[in-house]
């Protein structure tokens, strides 16, 4: 992937930086990572050790079939049935570690991997964390990203922040923030913020309201070192994954057919390739299953219901390869 350099960025937060191909995000000042030793053959895995990604993330890696640490003050796991070591580490170093090529794969969320400028590739999206990046000023102020101009932007996103700011042309002073960047305008610090929005709860709570597009939306996603030949068992750990994100999608539906019906149940039900159709000792009717998007199954059953379709059955998977 080629790089191309970025203007001089605000000077008391950012050096100058460089934007991935695409516009994503640009390079921020790192401190060199300390190295990770460790046996040469295992892959090594990053998985986040604390927030909101880290529950979420151990409990898909378990479910993939995976050893996961039972204590949380564990910093790594060896898994050595599937020739997997787990490091837990902070989920905005995560990126840094996988693209200095210390680390083969990692989970964190896209806003941070973004926002870190480091050399990765999404693998996967894993369907959960999400959430929304954007700006947010007092209610009743009416700020448009127009008005950022000459006024300051407390995040906790810096990069993130800058390029969105470089592609609509304006100039704004990014003070960079830790955390609770919601309080900074309260406490004089910045005219408006630039954070990651879930519910909004926490923006209503100090009378903040989110304006302008959204800058980048997140989820928990797989990475690995940009350019990095995968190995089979970067390959495999993708594809178990893979099959946990597919089984939390979908169902299985199982009904009973008349055989007159049978292709119009096939348009209802169509799976991902086919459905499957088995005869039933009553010659004239069939068994058929077929996978249904999750947020479709009522639906669905409904249609099949009213179609003629009889003992209708949608049941959870619990992984699987597609």
């Amino acid at each position: 992937m080629r790089y191309r350099p970025l203007p001089p960025p605000a000077p008391d937060h950012l050096v100058p930086a460089r934007i991935l191909a695409g516009g994503t995000t640009t390079r921020p000042a790192q401190t060199a990572a300390a190295p990770i030793h460790e046996d040469p053959a295992m892959l090594r895995v990053a998985v986040p050790n604390k927030g909101t990604l880290s529950e979420p993330a151990t409990a898909m890696l378990r479910e993939a079939g995976y050893r996961q640490r039972t204590d949380a003050r564990d910093l790594t796991v060896l898994d050595v049935a599937n020739d997997v070591e787990f490091f837990f580490l902070r989920p905005k170093d995560i990126a840094i570690y996988v693209g200095s090529g210390e680390l083969d794969l990692g989970i964190t969320g896209r806003d941070l991997a973004l926002d870190s400028g480091a050399p990765v590739t999404e693998q996967l999206g894993l369907g959960f964390g999400y959430s929304a990046f954007r700006y947010a000023a007092p209610e009743g102020s009416g700020t448009t990203v127009a008005d950022l101009a000459g006024r300051r932007i407390a995040t906790s996103y810096p990069n993130l922040v800058q390029v969105d700011l470089l592609r609509q042309g304006v100039t704004a002073r990014i003070i960079r923030l830790d955390g609770a960047v919601e309080i900074s305008i309260q406490l004089g610090v910045a005219d408006a913020i630039a954070d990651v929005v879930g519910s909004g709860r926490t923006l209503r709570q100090h009378a903040l309201v989110p304006f302008g597009d959204v800058i980048c939306r997140s989820e928990a996603v797989l990475l690995s070192r940009e350019g990095a030949d995968r190995t089979a068992a970067a390959r495999q750990l993708t594809n178990r994954l893979q099959g946990v994100v597919f089984a939390q999608q979908y169902v299985m539906l199982d009904y009973d057919c008349p055989k007159s019906l049978l292709d119009q149940a096939s348009r209802i039900t169509p799976g991902l390739e086919s459905p499957t159709v088995a005869p039933l000792a009553d010659p004239g009717w069939v068994a058929v299953r077929a996978m249904v998007r999750r947020e479709n199954a009522n639906p669905v059953m409904d249609s099949l219901a009213e179609l003629g379709a009889k003992a209708i059955l949608a049941s959870d998977i619990r992984s699987c390869r597609l």
